[in-house]
């Protein structure tokens, strides 16, 4: 029987990767990745479990945090796995094997959780003392809130890699945490909305605009930041 299972996975995943490669038909990959491919499927179930368990760590530190701080420094905690679409448009960009075992070994953003906080000393609370847990591992960070990209987007990135633990083994899973403040998530997800839904073409007037709104929105972040230091203040 193991044997059988194991043939039928193997020509599943080639059923998979001949249909990703010839017509890049999106419905039918979809269709396969979803229906037939037993080893994406697995992926994805792994993934998802990573997800969670990185969530149910940010929960706990929460609730720590908020005993300590008398408020909670996480306003809310999203997950996402990215779309099989999204998954072959970056493997086909990208130039990489059309495979399962290339998108778990490329691809570091495949499960994604954003943690979105009050503050920028919140962000940095946090992700220091997310990275310092033994069973977390830093494998890239990156500062958009120190320097932010050229459009203004602000945020701080890290791809983790976190252990799931399943009835026969231990697997080791990456997962991008984004950390972003309500105004930071605010202006993304419009700005997201702005440019791509409608596939806006470049327009300086646009994006001057988005960066001057990026700046506002630092600014008002920063001077709600310097008022709570002051309530926090008055009430000691």
């Amino acid at each position: 029987m193991e044997t059988e299972h194991l043939i039928q996975k193997t020509q599943a995943a080639r059923q998979l990767e001949q249909l990703m490669r010839v017509g890049f038909n999106r419905p039918a990959v979809k269709g396969a990745m979803q229906r037939y491919s037993q080893p994406y499927k697995e992926l994805m179930a792994y993934y998802r479990c990573a997800m969670m368990a990185v969530e149910a760590k940010f929960n706990v530190l929460n609730e720590e945090l908020s005993l300590q701080y008398d408020r909670n420094p996480i306003e809310t905690i999203k997950t996402r796995l990215k779309s099989p679409e999204s998954l072959l448009e970056k493997l086909n960009r990208r130039e990489l094997p059309v495979t399962v075992g290339s998108i778990e070994e490329n691809i570091t953003d495949v499960a994604g959780v954003r943690v979105i906080c009050s503050y920028v000393s919140d962000i940095y609370m946090l992700a220091e003392s997310f990275a310092r847990q033994d069973d977390i591992r830093v494998v890239q960070r990156k500062d958009y809130i120190q320097c932010p990209k050229p459009n203004g987007y602000r945020s701080l990135h890290l791809v983790v890699e976190t252990p799931i633990f399943l009835h026969d083994e231990k697997k080791l899973m990456k997962v991008e945490v984004q950390f972003r403040t309500l105004s930071m998530d605010l202006w993304a997800s419009l700005e997201h909305k702005i440019r791509y839904k409608k596939d806006l073409p470049e327009n300086k007037e646009i994006e001057q605009e988005l960066l001057e709104c990026a700046a506002l929105s630092a600014a008002l972040e920063q001077r709600m930041e310097r008022l709570q230091e002051k309530a926090d203040a008055i009430q000691e």
